[in-house]
Order: C-alpha cells, then structure tokens, then sequence
C-alpha cells in the first residue's frame, strides 16, 4: 500500500484547515472519511437528490437506483444470497434492536438462553436485558481467559438444549480480538439457536462472507468504515427475516392501510420506514469501494501490524496495563491505563500534544468491570495512520507520567 497517496485523500490530515496538525488515534469510535466518499454524498445531493420509490419523475427514478445499486452492492460485498436480505438501518445499534424487537421477542419464552460475552458493546447487552425480562428468558455471559482472550471452552459449555440466541461480537472495540465466527455460529447451529454478528468493528477491517460464516444476522455501522454517519446494515437470512414483525412502521413499508388496519411490504422494504439516508447509503458503497481498491486483506494486515508495532513500544512504560491479547488474532486496538493515572488524563494530556485517544468505557461498562478498572484510554489505529504516528503516540504516553509528576 502507498500509504502517503492515502494520507493525501483524507482532508483531516490538511492541518491548514483544520487548525492544527492532529494524530488521529480513535478510528474505533468512527473513522475519517475519504475525499471519494465525501464527494459522492456531494454529487448525490447536487444532482441526484429525491426520495426514492414514490415519485414518477426523473430525479426520484435517480435518486431510487442510486440507493437500490448500493443495496446490490453491499449484497455482493458481503456475500449474501439475495438482495432483500439487506435492510439498511441508521447503526448496528438500530440493527440489533431491530432483531431483538422483531425476532427475539416474538420467538422466546420463559426457559429460553441468550447467550452473549462479556466483550460485548452495549447495544449487543441492552436489548438482551430487556428482552429477558419481558419474555422471562435468561441471559447468559461467556467470560475471558487470564490473557484477556474468550474463553472458547467457556462459551461452549454454555450452550445448550435451552440456548436460542447466541449474539456477539466479531471484533472486540476493546481488546481487539478477532473472534471466530464461524466457530461459534457451527455451536450455536449444533443446537437450533440463530447466531448473531455484531460486525461494527470486524467489517472495517476484514473481509467477511455471510455465505461462508453461516451467520443469520450481521450487522454494522458505515461510520466506523469510512461512510457517513447514520447509516447502518442489517444482513438477515431471508427465511428468518419474511416471518418477522416490522420494528418501525409508516412511509414506505406499507403495502396497504385502511382505517383499522394495514399491510406490508415485502423485503427488504418492510423493515424501512420512513424516509431513509439515501445520500449516506451512497456513500455507505462508496466507502467498501474505496476499501476494495486498496485490498480488504492488505488493510487488515497493515493495521494490525500497526496496533503490535505500537504494543511493542509501550507494554513496558513503567505501571502500564494493556488489555491486549497478544497470542490472539488481533485487530488494531489498544485499550490500556496507568496504576496511577486516570484514563481522562492520559487523554486530555495527549490530546495536548495533538494524538487523539478515546478514554472511558467505550460502551462496555460490564466489561471494565470484568477487568477491574472503571474505564481505560484506547488507542485505534487505521490504514491512514503511520508507524511514525504510532512512534510519537508512544513517546507522548511516555511523558504523560513526567507531566503527572511521575
């Protein structure tokens, strides 16, 4: 990869305007955008832009093959059998609630497992909760082992004959992991539970066949892979998704609707309502096509690479933690603290020497808590990022403990 004509396409790294030259470590929480995206979300709202699917005119015919061509794409990115298997969404947030509102609720009872891990991000937490206390099902965890990795043996034993749902992540926005899906969805299948994929941090990294994986659902955010914010993919295997209930209704997911009652349309229209973010989906294709032209696999190698580059150079700052697997498959993730340090000051001092890190829980409190700590800093690195940024992030931690006195 030709990581300086990469550099030269995010407008971030133009320090003139943007006012001070900035390290940007916290691709996890979402990504920098492409020039190319940006300007095909530019080009759809100068020239393209009407709601799709309800007008006779040309602009809506435009604006309704630009959102259905992303859709056609997506689909072939993925490696999903058919078109109406990809339901856009505004996150994997939205998508995961999607499936707990619509699948989960109508099809689980008192008895019933859901079985997640503790890596898990809120939105793959929450929704669970509640739809244990409203169907009496119980929600169960799979734990780590003492090198931060899962614990496979863990998560094997506990399921079951009683085992519905079993939802987790693809990659862990906190200690980096790579998880086997495909693994994990074979269990799951072994016992007639559905398997869930929240890919918000794996699809950004690593190229992923639904076909292959054998999942039932997987979903992802477009921020986090270089698309605009607000869009989102939920991927359902269609026999699942044709029996379930709308999540949101009214716009265009009906078929019909009388005075008391109304009917549906068919996928994948049916979970969309409302007016969507036809310029974001756009840029949504956009995105995995810039990805693609530079090579999915290249990518992953180059960031995780990285994320151990810069692992190397700091694991031995004196009283440093590192949450970080490293015998593990691994993505390009660094959460870590100091003894006597608290993450919000490791990053707001950073942030004054222009590297940008995450700190707090990262949307994953019962995992912190898991760990031991209430929150911890992140480092996230990208295939925009540099070994240079990475050597500089590391002396800049370094120091943090001369600024604290230390």
């Amino acid at each position: 990869m030709d990581i300086q004509k990469i550099r030269a396409d995010f407008p971030y790294l133009d320090s003139k305007n943007l006012g001070k030259e900035v390290i940007y470590l916290d691709t996890a929480a979402t990504s920098q955008k492409p020039i190319q995206v940006l300007e095909a979300v530019d080009k759809y709202y100068k020239y393209q832009n009407a709601n799709p699917h309800r007008g006779a005119h040309y602009l809506s015919y435009v604006a309704t093959e630009a959102y259905e061509n992303s859709r056609d794409y997506i689909k072939e990115y993925i490696g999903a059998a058919h078109r109406e298997e990809i339901i856009f969404t505004r996150n994997a947030t939205e998508a995961l609630n999607l499936i707990a509102y619509s699948y989960a609720l109508n099809n689980l009872k008192a008895g019933d497992e859901i079985l997640i891990t503790i890596l898990e991000h809120h939105a793959n937490i929450v929704p669970w909760q509640i739809v244990a206390k409203k169907t009496g099902a119980k929600l169960v965890y799979a734990y780590l082992n003492d090198d931060y990795s899962l614990d496979y043996d863990d998560l094997k034993t506990k399921i079951n004959e009683n085992t519905k749902i079993v939802s987790f992540t693809g990659a862990s926005n906190v200690n980096s992991e790579i998880i086997d899906v495909k693994k994990i969805t074979g269990w799951a299948h072994e016992v007639g539970a559905i398997a869930i994929v929240d890919g918000a941090q794996l699809i950004p990294h690593l190229k992923t066949d639904v076909a292959d994986l054998d999942c039932d659902f997987l979903v992802f955010s477009g921020h986090k892979l270089l698309a605009p914010m607000g869009t989102g993919v939920l991927y359902g295997k269609k026999e699942i998704l044709e029996d379930m209930v709308p999540f949101n209704t009214g716009g265009d997911m009906i078929e019909y609707v009388y005075e008391q009652e109304a009917t549906f349309a068919e996928l994948p229209y049916k979970f969309e309502a409302g007016t969507q973010d036809v310029g974001g989906v756009v840029g949504l294709a956009e995105a995995i096509k810039y990805m693609e032209n530079i090579g999915i696999d290249e990518i992953y190698q180059y960031e995780s690479d990285l994320a151990r580059y810069a692992y190397d150079l700091i694991k031995d700052i004196p009283n440093i933690k590192i949450f970080y697997p490293e015998n593990a498959k691994t993505g390009a993730v660094l959460s870590f603290t100091f003894e006597d340090i608290h993450p919000h000051d490791i990053a707001s001092i950073l942030d004054s020497k222009g590297v940008a890190v995450r700190s707090g829980h990262h949307c994953a409190m019962p995992l912190h808590k898991y760990l031991g700590v209430s929150a911890t800093a992140r480092a996230s690195f990208a295939f925009y990022n540099t070994k240079e940024e990475a050597e500089i992030f590391a002396k800049e931690l370094l120091n943090v403990r001369k600024v604290m006195g230390l």
